[in-house]
């Protein structure tokens, strides 16, 4: 049976685990440029996990700016086969309150200009995003929370905007009224690169803040953000300390069968592809394309 690679995508504090074995370092090369920053190999519980901090250590990339598609590239390159994001968000909801984590089931994009896809011409694939995140991946994040006694939602509605900047009265009224749960900035291509290459994904978010339609805490500053992200980065780390053993070193495939979406997902022609952006999907896309 294969081995579960955990992939963890969040702040670079989240390897900091109790028992936690760091056995390598990696600087990866891929096509589409740099990841983030050095991912950090290591063995907690017997199962294999690679960290990768979104933003860069000390928090330099901005949300618009992170490389998305080398960040998965290389995760897949060194062998993840399923990626947990841990990212912060506001809430759209009284009872979603800061402190609390909400593990998001559904997106809306509201991002703008950010390659969103590892495909395009010379290589056109169609995956389904109908079910954005691994349901069994999920599961088990949904239920270390409540083992490692974090107040948590089981599913929730993610809109991806922009940024960096936070957003208007209006927008906040307007994403409440559609029915949206949070609100980040980096859930979006994440989660759509991430089934592109095959890997299941799950997302914690990570509540900080009302965003700014709670009229009682007022506006969101990053002053009040960072008053939360301390005890929620605390709650992360005992999150994966309950998660990680329920994973287990011998992999249990996707219910959904993410692993194989793009048998189906390739639309073009092979007389029509292009050599080089064959050469670039070597990791992402080199189970299909051989």
């Amino acid at each position: 049976m294969a081995r579960t690679v955990l992939a963890v995508i969040g702040g670079s504090g989240l390897y900091d685990l109790e028992g936690l074995e760091v056995t390598a370092t990696h600087d990866v090369d891929t096509p589409w440029g740099a990841p983030s920053d050095t991912i950090v190999e290591g063995e907690y519980a017997g199962v294999r996990l690679l960290f990768l901090p979104r933003h860069g250590r000390g928090h330099f990339i901005s949300p618009s700016e992170v490389p998305y598609r080398a960040n998965i590239d290389a995760l897949k390159r060194l062998g993840a086969t399923d990626v947990l994001s841990i990212s912060s968000c506001g809430s759209f909801r009284e009872e979603m309150a800061p402190g609390t984590f909400v593990v998001v089931d559904q997106y809306v994009d509201r991002t703008k200009g950010r390659p969103s896809s590892f495909f395009g011409t010379g290589l056109v694939a169609h995956v389904s995003m109908a079910q954005p995140v691994c349901e069994g991946l999920s599961a088990k994040v949904f239920a270390a929370c409540e083992a490692a006694g974090v107040t948590a939602f089981e599913r929730g509605t993610y809109l991806a905007m922009e940024g960096p900047q936070f957003g208007t009265l209006a927008e906040s009224n307007l994403y409440r009224a559609w029915g949206m749960d949070v609100v980040g900035m980096t859930g979006m291509p994440e989660a759509k690169l991430a089934r592109e290459a095959e890997l299941p994904y799950a997302c914690c978010a990570m509540i900080t803040d009302y965003d700014c339609w709670h009229e009682p805490s007022g506006a969101v500053d990053v002053a009040s953000v960072l008053k939360v992200m301390g005890r929620n980065g605390e709650n992360a780390r005992a999150m994966l300390r309950a998660l990680i053993p329920t994973i287990g070193p011998e992999r249990t495939p996707s219910p959904a069968g993410i692993e194989h979406v793009l048998d189906t997902a390739l639309i073009t022609a092979p007389d029509k592809r292009d050599p080089a952006l064959l050469a670039k999907l070597d990791a992402v896309a080199g189970r299909v394309l051989g």
